[in-house]
């Protein structure tokens, strides 16, 4: 039977992962514990896996890839009323999660790994689609109805493709500290186990002694990282450390600020480390695009082009599609890596694929004469006020390129939201939004918050405020 990932053919005796906590384990005992576990999961079963940063959490993932059960990765930190509306909903046949969440379920403990237990529930088997491996909540929002449908081919490809353009090796240590249920946590994960490498897992906030102590200790090859993740590592000195170790460093998630951006270009030439950004989504099973290093000054703020395996196109808006020279409008991807379709239901865990290998992104982009993709911003980035139909992404640019602040739009068709983090700004930031766009005062308002709300992926919460 094969392995996922090919763990089997990795050097038994070379670390796989090892954590904060002080766990370590190898490929060779990461694959004992997936052939023992077999016999517990029942193959095509749904489990719940409430994942952290830990050795426990990945090899109990592991185990349920192996045995062909289908994990829906959430986190430890989902509201109690939410877990009860997606159990409700899904019905899962066991439930994965550190001990501490352990007493809002009921079922039998039938594995404990560490600090993680393995419940069995009384739910039915369900009728699942045979190549579904993997589901995601989109964007890594545990709040979205929606799940992204994950193959078998799109996981094992996305590893081998994103591996190879790294360029990764078995002796490569990547330091992880996005969350694993986070798609490009995820990415991490399975690019590196793909190749033989070690990946340490910390769940330590980045404020804490222990994340550094860990960073500088486990002597890591890869960081990677998300523009939230960037800023606060910026403020605490990230860029003046010294890593002799590392020789990558990678960025996902959305778009680097110009001075953040300028940040990681100068810390990787003053420290011989490759810089490469990337873009992706979770319907991509993460990555889709990067910039080679050696055109990541040249190419500021690009997106790059595909990653090996992948097509670039663009759509514009009289329907045209184009592979090559200059055109703007959305983006589309071709590639292994584009996942089935989404679950609205327990029923669509049984569909078939929808997309076919292509996704429509719903990101509007530039592409240059040169082949290079640049984001301008989103399709459903837009607001009707009033009868005047608003761009979120030009009034973040509009207010960017004009006030020394960081702001976030959104919002509804009744009233646009601004956030800015600072108070003696609002009025000014107010005048400046009707004096540039035209709109009434009485559809929008300007909050001050001392910092931009995001949650554990960076992405900007404004439920508090609309």
């Amino acid at each position: 039977m094969s392995y996922f990932l090919g763990i089997d053919t990795k050097e038994a005796a070379n670390i796989a992962a090892i954590d904060d906590d002080g766990n370590e384990i190898s490929y060779g005992d990461l694959v004992l514990y997936c052939n023992g576990l077999q016999r517990t999961i029942s193959s095509r079963s749904l489990v719940f896996h409430f994942s952290e940063n830990s050795v426990d959490s990945l090899c109990l993932y592991m185990a349920c890839m192996h045995a062909k059960a289908v994990p829906l990765l959430l986190s430890p930190q989902t509201e109690r009323d939410l877990i009860s509306s997606l159990i409700k909903k899904y019905q899962p046949n066991y439930i994965v999660a550190p001990e501490r969440i352990c007493h809002y379920f009921d079922g039998e403990v039938v594995e404990v790994r560490g600090n993680y237990k393995l419940l069995k529930l009384n739910s039915p088997a369900h009728r699942l689609f045979d190549q579904l491996s993997l589901l995601l909540p989109t964007s890594g929002s545990t709040g979205s109805p929606k799940l992204v449908r994950h193959s078998y081919h799109n996981l094992e490809m996305s590893a081998k493709n994103v591996s190879q353009f790294f360029g990764l090796v078995a002796t490569d240590k990547a330091f992880l500290f996005l969350p694993m249920y986070y798609t490009m946590g995820l990415s991490v994960i399975h690019s590196h186990l793909k190749v033989g490498a070690a990946i340490v897992f910390t769940k330590s906030a980045m404020t804490d002694a222990k994340f550094w102590s860990l960073l500088k200790e486990s002597s890591p090859t890869v960081l990677t990282g998300v523009p939230y993740s960037f800023e606060i590592l910026k403020k605490l000195r990230f860029f003046r450390m010294k890593m002799p170790s590392l020789r990558i460093l990678t960025q996902g998630g959305g778009k680097l600020s110009k001075e953040l951006y300028d940040d990681c270009l100068q810390y990787a030439e003053n420290n011989n480390v490759e810089f490469i950004p990337t873009y992706g989504q979770t319907e991509g099973s993460a990555r889709m695009t990067f910039v080679e290093p050696f055109m990541s000054t040249s190419k500021k703020g690009s997106i790059g082009k595909a990653i090996p395996g992948g097509m670039l196109s663009i759509i514009d808006d009289q329907g045209y599609e184009s592979f090559e020279g200059e055109a703007a409008g959305e983006l589309v991807y071709r590639g292994p890596n584009v996942t089935l379709g989404y679950a609205n239901s327990l029923e669509d865990l049984n569909l078939d694929d929808d997309r076919h290998g292509i996704l429509h992104t719903g990101d509007l982009v530039e592409r240059d004469a040169d082949g290079y993709y640049f984001i301008v911003g989103r399709k459903s980035r837009f607001l009707k006020l009033f009868g005047i139909r608003v761009a979120l992404d030009e009034i973040e640019k509009l207010i960017n390129d004009s006030f020394e602040l960081d702001c976030a739009c959104g919002g509804n068709d009744q009233k646009m939201i601004v956030l800015i983090t600072r108070a003696d700004m609002t009025q000014k930031v107010s005048d400046f939004i009707v004096a540039k766009t035209g709109l009434f005062h009485q559809s929008f308002e300007v909050v001050y918050v001392e910092d931009i709300p995001r949650n554990e992926t960076g992405k900007v919460i404004f439920n508090d405020h609309i």
